[in-house]
């Protein structure tokens, strides 16, 4: 039986991926470390685009404090991808994100896995709320339920 969180069904907002040459690895397929790039782009460009989150200027900005991945099967390139991405935990200062990664169409993923960014204040670097305006748009991936 399949984990839940290797379901494209699992996941509430989706991004789409291009590889790249340098992605595969001397094995002929995408090297474990660019699936936390996938990851952290994937993120960080929910956070941009849909929460308004200003990564040069903005007062608040999101730590990584932990990170995990699982790998189900190899993608090489040119496999053009789909990044997933909910929210598994919404705290005060903190969100932990559930990801996957998944081949254009397939129903399962590639790899899928987790990380957690902790809010901070630019300058102290100490940890502050979660900006309401983030906030709202993470509720909203948390709130909704995987298709059936």
């Amino acid at each position: 039986m399949a984990n839940p969180d290797s379901l494209r069904e699992q996941y509430a907002w989706f991004l789409p991926l291009t590889t790249r040459w340098m992605d595969n690895d001397i094995y002929g397929h995408i090297n474990n470390v660019q699936y936390y790039s996938y990851f952290d782009t994937v993120t960080n460009h929910f956070l941009i685009e849909q929460c308004g989150l200003d990564i040069r200027r903005g007062d608040a900005i999101g730590y990584i404090v932990h990170s995990e991945c699982n790998y189900l099967s190899g993608a090489a390139f040119p496999a053009t991808l789909e990044g997933g991405l909910k929210v598994n935990k919404l705290g005060n200062s903190s969100v932990q994100y559930g990801l996957g990664i998944f081949e254009q169409g397939k129903s399962t993923a590639c790899a899928f896995g987790n990380f957690t960014h902790v809010f901070v204040d630019r300058g102290s670097e100490r940890p502050v709320p979660i900006p309401a305006t983030i906030r709202t748009q993470l509720e909203r991936l948390s709130q909704t339920q995987p298709s059936q």
